[in-house]
C-alpha cells in the first residue's frame, strides 16, 4: 500500500517498529511515509475518533477502532465511504509498478 499523500510504496520492512504510520481517511485504512510525517501536519488530515478526538485509528473487519480510547464504529451505523482521494501528482497507472508486478508473477507462476 502506498503513502496516501505522496504515493511512494513501502519496501520490505526491516526488523523492529516500522517508521510508517497507519491512519484512517474517509473510512479507508491509509499509510503515511516518514517523509510526509516530517513535512506536514498529516494527522490533521485523517479521520478522528468521535469519543476522544484522536487520529490513532485503524480499520479492520468492517470497523474503525480508536487505539487510544477503544471506541469502535461499525459499518451498520455509517454511510458507505467514498474512495480515498488519489495522492497529489499521482494520477493514472504506474508503469514501473506494473512491470514489477509482472516480473513477480513470472517468478511465482513460472511463466516465461
Amino acid at each position: 500500500m502506498p503513502c496516501y499523500r505522496c504515493g511512494i510504496r513501502q519496501v520490505d520492512p526491516e526488523r523492529g517498529k516500522s517508521p510508517w504510520r497507519r491512519g484512517v481517511l474517509q473510512d479507508h485504512q491509509v499509510l503515511v511515509c516518514p517523509a510526509c510525517q516530517a513535512s506536514t501536519d498529516w494527522a490533521a488530515e485523517l479521520d478522528h475518533c468521535g469519543g476522544c478526538g484522536s487520529a490513532h485509528l485503524i480499520r479492520r473487519l468492517g470497523q474503525v477502532e480508536c487505539l487510544d480510547c477503544g471506541l469502535v464504529r461499525g459499518e451498520e451505523s455509517w454511510p458507505a465511504p467514498s474512495p480515498p482521494p488519489p495522492p497529489p501528482g499521482r494520477r493514472g497507472s504506474d508503469p514501473a509498478l506494473a512491470a514489477e508486478v509482472a516480473r513477480a508473477l513470472e517468478r511465482v507462476l513460472g511463466h516465461r
